[in-house]
C-alpha cells in the first residue's frame, strides 16, 4: 500500500487483483462493520445505504434479534439436510409464510438458498403440474442468472457469450406505461397491451403448450417499473381462460418493501405460485416458492430442491426476521419511507426536465433520468456521474434499467427520517450538481 492509499483502496485492489472479473462491481464502498441503515467503511468512515445489499436488508443491517436468533440456532446444529433429516425450523417457517403469503385455500412451500433457485423450482413444478413445457416473460424482466432463470432474464449484458440458453422460453412486451403510452391514457393503453399477450397465442406460441407466465409485479433489475393494476388483472384472468399458471416473482419486492408481504398483496391479484429471498433472511442465503397446495404436490419426489434447501440457521433468521418486521411494523414504515422520498423527487422533476418519471409503490421507488424529457432517450451519463457523487459524499446508490438510467431506493426500512432526509439532500445535490 502506498502511503496515498486508504484501506478501502488497498481492499478494492486485493479484490482486483484475485476476483473473477466477472463478479460486479456495483458501487465501491467497503464495509467494516453495518447497522441499522449505516455502513462504516474499512477506513472508518460512516456511509448512508441506499441499496441495501440489492433489497436484501429490509429490516436494517444487523438487526438485534436475527443475530441472536442466528447465534442460538448456531450452537444446536448447523446442517443435516432437510432432504435426509427433518427439523422443526423449516416447518416453522414454510407454516409462517402460508400464513402471511396465503395462495388460496391451502398454501405449501419450500424453501432453497437463493432467489435464481426459487425461479429454477418454480418453473418446474409449473411444468409438472400442467405437463405443459413453455414459459412467457417479459421484456425487461430479471430474474437470475442460473440457466433457465437466464433464459428467462431480457438485459442483454447479463448473458454475453453465455447461451445456447434454454428452450421453450417466450417473451413478450412489458407493459411500461411511462416508456410506451404515447399519447393514450392508462385504460387504453392497458387495453393496447392485453391484445398483445393475446395476440401471442397466436403468432407466437401454442397457448396449449405454455405452462406458465412469469412477471415481476414491479420490476427490479428492469427499472423499478410497476405493473399497471388492470394489465395484472387481465393477465390473471387470461391464464384462468388458457390453464397457464401465474408465477409472480417477489424476490426483490417482497417482505415489507412495498408496504406489503409481497406487491401481489397491493394488486389484490393471486399468483398460483410466487418465489422470494432477498430480505426474507435478512443477508442470510434463503429463498421461497409457494403455492397452491394442490400445484406444488404436483411436482414428483426429488424433483425440486438440493443439498441446501432452507439451511437451519437461515430458517431461524428468516423466522426472526419476519417477527421483527411485525414487531416494528415495517410494512407501515415503507409506506411512510416512500412518501417522503416520493414527494421530495416529485417536486425536483417539476425543476428538472432530465428527471424523466418518478414511480415505485411503498419504499421502492425509482428516478428514471432521460434527455429532453423523452422517455425514448435514456440518460445513462448522468445517472453514473450520480451514482459515482453520492458515493464520495458517503451515500451508496445502485442504478438499474435496461440503459442504466434508473436511480433505485433501496434503503433499509429502519432507516431514520433524519438519515433518510440527509442521503435525499446527497442525492438532490447531486442532481443539480451534474444536469
Amino acid at each position: 500500500m502506498t502511503e496515498q492509499q486508504t484501506q478501502s483502496q488497498e481492499l478494492l485492489q486485493r479484490r482486483k487483483n484475485i476476483v473473477a472479473n466477472g463478479v460486479g462491481v456495483f458501487n465501491t464502498a467497503t464495509v467494516q462493520h453495518a447497522k441499522g441503515a449505516i455502513i462504516t467503511d474499512v477506513d472508518g468512515r460512516e456511509l448512508i445505504d441506499f441499496a441495501g445489499g440489492i433489497g436484501v436488508v429490509n429490516a436494517g443491517h444487523c438487526p438485534e434479534p436475527v443475530v441472536e436468533a442466528i447465534r442460538e440456532q448456531a450452537g444446536k446444529y448447523l446442517h443435516t439436510s432437510f432432504n435426509v433429516v427433518t427439523y422443526e425450523p423449516y416447518i416453522k417457517l414454510c407454516e409462517e409464510l402460508a400464513e402471511i403469503l396465503p395462495h388460496g385455500e391451502k398454501t405449501k412451500a419450500m424453501l432453497i438458498s437463493t432467489g435464481a433457485e426459487a425461479v429454477e423450482n418454480a418453473v418446474k413444478i409449473a411444468r409438472q403440474a400442467t405437463k405443459r413445457p413453455a414459459i412467457l416473460c417479459f421484456t425487461e424482466a430479471y430474474h437470475g442468472r442460473t440457466l433457465m432463470a437466464m433464459s428467462l432474464t431480457s438485459k442483454v449484458n447479463y448473458k454475453f457469450s453465455s447461451g445456447p440458453f434454454a428452450p421453450e422460453v417466450y417473451r413478450i412486451p412489458f407493459p411500461n406505461f411511462y416508456k410506451f403510452h404515447g399519447t393514450q391514457e392508462m385504460d387504453e393503453f392497458v387495453e393496447t397491451e392485453l391484445n398483445r399477450l393475446k395476440e401471442s397465442a397466436h403468432s407466437m406460441v401454442d397457448i396449449n403448450s405454455v405452462a406458465a407466465i412469469i412477471i415481476e409485479p414491479i420490476q427490479g433489475e428492469g427499472g423499478f417499473n410497476p405493473v399497471p393494476q388492470k394489465y395484472l388483472e387481465g393477465l390473471r384472468a387470461f391464464c384462468d381462460e388458457h390453464g397457464v399458471l401465474l408465477i409472480m416473482d417477489e424476490i426483490q419486492s417482497g417482505f415489507c418493501r412495498t408496504g406489503h408481504w409481497a406487491s401481489w398483496q397491493h394488486y389484490n391479484v393471486q399468483p398460483d405460485i410466487s418465489t422470494y429471498a432477498k430480505s426474507l433472511g435478512s443477508g442470510l442465503p434463503i429463498a421461497a416458492v409457494l403455492g397452491r397446495a394442490e400445484i406444488m404436490d404436483a411436482a414428483g419426489p426429488g424433483t425440486i430442491g438440493g443439498t441446501y434447501i432452507g439451511s437451519p440457521v437461515c430458517c431461524a433468521a428468516a423466522l426472526a426476521t419476519i417477527q421483527y418486521m411485525k414487531d416494528i411494523n415495517l410494512n407501515e414504515r415503507a409506506v411512510h419511507i416512500g412518501k417522503m422520498v416520493t414527494d421530495r423527487m416529485e417536486d425536483l422533476k417539476k425543476e428538472i426536465s432530465d428527471i424523466g418519471d418518478v414511480r415505485g409503490i411503498g419504499a421502492m421507488i425509482g428516478i428514471e433520468f432521460v434527455k429532453n424529457n423523452d422517455p425514448g432517450k435514456p440518460n445513462t451519463e448522468l445517472c453514473d456521474k450520480i451514482v459515482k457523487g453520492c458515493a464520495e459524499e458517503g451515500l451508496i446508490l445502485l442504478s438499474a434499467g435496461t440503459f442504466k438510467n434508473v436511480i433505485r431506493i433501496l434503503s433499509p426500512l429502519v432507516i431514520t427520517d433524519e438519515q433518510l432526509n440527509q442521503g435525499l439532500d446527497i442525492l438532490e445535490g447531486q442532481i443539480r450538481k451534474n444536469i
